[in-house]
């Protein structure tokens, strides 16, 4: 199987699927450098009281620990959904060299949002981005995750949080 660009990003919505299965809101990414996984993660934020817990900081982290190094040099970041601002600066520290993202995030997304367009004179390293990659199902995953938890009253009463006490 030839591994482009496509086959990571499905790397991705693996991890999504995983993290649907843990309750947490269904976002996956993958850090690929030279054609290899360095890192993979999914959205953990309720579960590890870790309101940084995204999958891509997730997959940052682990990548780090896997390189032996804060320093990502060449790495390409694979996630189902647009980073936010978080997540995007996270990135820029890391020095990856592209971003591949599926659904656009017209809330909280760096980009859809006008963050972006603020912000971008403070990031002293240039990330190239690809949006809209395999954006189907990463958004049909998303929409049907919500969709189950307001049919559930969950989105309403403050929350996902709710289901753990909070």
């Amino acid at each position: 199987m030839e591994k482009n660009a496509a086959y990571f990003m499905k790397k991705a919505l693996a991890q999504a699927v995983a993290a649907e299965k843990r309750g947490e809101v269904p976002v996956g990414a993958v850090l690929v450098r030279e054609g290899r996984v360095i890192g993979r993660g999914g959205n953990a934020p309720i579960a590890s009281c870790d309101p940084s817990a995204h999958a891509e900081i997730v997959a940052l982290r682990r990548a780090g620990k896997k390189t032996e190094s804060y320093r990502l040099n060449g790495a390409e970041m694979y996630v189902t959904l647009e980073p936010c601002l978080m997540c995007y600066g996270a990135m820029v520290q890391a020095r990856i060299a592209r971003l591949h993202y599926g659904a656009d995030d017209p809330k909280n997304g760096i980009f859809s949002s006008g963050v972006f367009d603020n912000v971008k004179h403070v990031f002293n390293h240039r990330i190239a981005v690809e949006a809209g990659l395999l954006s189907g199902p990463a958004s049909a995953l998303l929409s049907g995750f919500f969709q189950a938890r307001r049919g559930a009253g969950a989105v309403e009463r403050d929350g996902l949080e709710n289901r753990y006490g909070g």
